[in-house]
C-alpha cells in the first residue's frame, strides 16, 4: 500500500510510527511531517518522503493525491479535518480516514456538541450557549464565578479559561469578545471537580469499541499548576480508575452518542475522543474531539498488539466492532513532553536537540517529534511549543516512568528543562 500521512505533529508522528510496523506499507509520503518523520523507515528500509505542503493546505494535498495515488489517507489533524480534507478527497474518489466535516462538528462547534449530548442524555456539565458579554457574565454570576468559558470554535489551550472569580471571568470576557476575540458566541459550562481521564473510541458508523484507559496531564507546571496547554505528557493505563469503571463509563457514554448519531444520520468514521471528568454524580463528558488527542496517541500506540492498518480500514468500511476488539499490551506506557521555554506563551525556535541518538538505542523508549525541523546541516532543531514527547513502555508504571525520565535527561536543547515531572505519579527529582 502506498499511503499519505497529513500533520506536522507528534500525533501524526506516532500514527506513521505504528503504520509502519505493517508489512502492508511500500510507500509512505507525509506532508509536511517533520525531522522525526523524515527519519523513519519501513520495514523494507525505505525512508519516509516528507512534502512540503502544509496541513491546511487542503486543495493543494488534494492536487498531490490525484497526481501520486496514495491507496490510502490518513488525517488526524484538527484544523484539516474542521476544513473538510475528507469531504474533498471522497469527492475525488479517493480513500482517506477521518470524519467527514459535518462530523467533525463534535469537536469544531462546542456549542453544537453540547447540544447534542442535552439532546440523548449524555452526561455533561451544566452550560449555556452565551453571544454577548453580559449574557455570559450573567450566566458565569449565576455559576458563582466558579466555570469555564470556551469559544464555540476549534480552541487551543490560550482561549480556553478556567475560572474561579469575578475577575478571571472578566478576562475571559475581554479576550473573547475583544477586537482580537474569536467571535460572537461562547460555551460556559459548570467548573467540574475530579479526576480527568481520556477516552477513545474507533469509530465505523454504526458501532464503536473503546481503547485503554489514559490520563492527559493538561496544565503545564507540576501539580496541575500554570496554564492549560495542549498536554504535557499522557500516562495509559490511567491510575485514576479501574478497568471494571472505566468499561462502565465508556459505555455510559457511547451508547447513548451512537443513539443520537443514528437519530442524527450522523455517519462517523474515526476517532471519537471524550475528555470526561469523574464527579462525585459520576462521569460528564467536558467536549469531545473528533480524532486521536496527541500525547494519548503515543501510549495508546505504543501498547497495540496488533496491526494498525486492518483496524483503520474496518472504520472505513463500515465494519462492526466488538467490545475488546482491539489488542493492547498490558504494558504500561508513559509520555513525558519537552516544551520550549515559555510554552504554552511565547516561545522561541531553532534551538538545537543533543542527544536524540542515544536514546535511540534504548530498548522500549521512543522519541517522538512534535514540534522539530531538520536544519540545512542536518541536525534536529526545534520548531514549535511542544517538541518531543519521550515515551517509555514497560511491565510497571514505576519502572516506565524511570525509563521515560532517564531518556529526558539525555536529551538537550536550550530551556529543554521545561517538562513536567510528575508524569504518571510523584515528581521524580533531576
Amino acid at each position: 500500500m502506498k499511503i499519505f500521512f497529513i500533520g506536522p505533529g507528534g500525533r501524526t508522528h506516532v500514527i506513521l510510527w505504528a503504520a509502519l510496523h505493517s508489512h502492508l506499507v511500500t510507500e509512505a509520503y507525509c506532508a509536511p511531517g517533520n525531522a522525526g518523520i523524515a527519519q523513519e523507515r519501513l520495514m523494507n528500509g525505505d525512508p519516509v518522503i516528507c512534502v512540503p505542503i502544509l496541513a491546511t493546505d487542503i486543495h493543494a494535498l488534494l492536487a498531490w493525491a490525484k497526481k501520486h495515488k496514495p491507496d490510502l489517507t490518513i488525517v488526524q489533524e484538527d484544523r484539516t479535518l474542521a476544513l473538510g480534507v475528507v469531504d474533498l478527497f471522497q469527492e475525488a474518489g479517493l480513500t482517506i480516514w477521518g470524519p467527514t466535516k459535518r462530523a467533525f462538528q463534535f469537536e469544531s462547534s462546542k456549542i453544537w456538541a453540547h447540544n447534542f449530548m442535552e439532546k440523548y442524555g449524555i452526561p455533561h456539565p451544566i452550560g449555556k450557549a452565551c453571544n454577548s458579554e453580559r449574557e455570559t457574565l450573567n450566566f458565569a454570576t449565576a455559576l458563582g464565578f466558579k466555570c469555564v468559558i470556551k469559544p464555540d470554535g476549534l480552541s487551543d489551550r490560550n482561549n480556553v479559561f478556567v475560572c474561579r472569580t469575578k475577575e478571571k471571568v472578566a478576562e475571559a470576557i475581554g479576550r473573547l469578545f475583544g477586537p482580537v476575540g474569536v467571535g460572537s458566541a461562547v460555551l460556559v459550562q459548570k467548573l467540574e471537580e475530579g479526576d480527568e481521564i481520556s477516552l477513545h473510541f474507533l469509530c465505523s458508523g454504526k458501532s464503536a469499541t473503546a481503547f485503554p484507559s489514559a490520563t492527559d496531564h493538561k496544565r503545564a507546571l507540576d501539580n496541575n499548576e500554570g496554564d492549560n496547554c495542549g498536554g504535557m505528557g499522557t500516562i495509559s493505563p490511567s491510575p485514576d480508575i479501574t478497568d471494571t469503571k472505566y468499561r462502565k463509563v465508556a459505555e455510559t457514554i457511547i451508547t447513548p452518542w451512537l443513539a443520537g448519531c443514528k437519530a442524527e444520520r450522523i455517519d462517523f468514521r474515526g476517532i471519537l475522543y471524550p475528555g470526561v471528568m469523574l464527579t462525585k454524580e459520576g462521569p460528564k463528558v467536558l467536549e469531545f474531539n473528533a480524532r486521536l488527542g496527541d500525547t494519548e496517541t503515543q501510549t495508546y500506540l505504543t501498547r497495540l498488539d496488533q496491526d494498525l492498518l486492518p483496524l483503520i480500514q474496518g472504520s472505513l468500511d463500515g465494519m462492526p466492532y466488538q467490545p475488546n476488539e482491539i489488542r493492547f499490551s498490558d504494558h504500561v506506557s508513559v509520555c513525558v513532553v519537552m516544551a520550549s521555554p515559555g510554552y504554552p506563551g511565547p516561545y522561541k525556535v531553532n534551538k538545537l536537540i543533543t542527544g536524540l541518538d542515544v536514546v535511540a538505542k534504548m530498548p522500549n523508549v521512543k522519541v517522538f517529534h512534535s514540534g522539530t525541523k531538520l536544519g540545512v546541516d542536518g541536525r534536529v532543531y526545534t520548531n514549535g511549543g511542544r517538541v518531543l514527547g519521550v515515551t517509555a513502555w514497560a511491565d510497571t508504571r514505576e519502572s516506565a516512568r524511570v525509563m521515560a525520565y532517564q531518556a529526558v535527561r539525555l536529551i538537550k536543547f536550550e530551556g529543554g528543562q521545561h517538562f513536567r515531572h510528575d508524569i504518571g505519579g510523584a515528581p521524580i527529582e533531576f
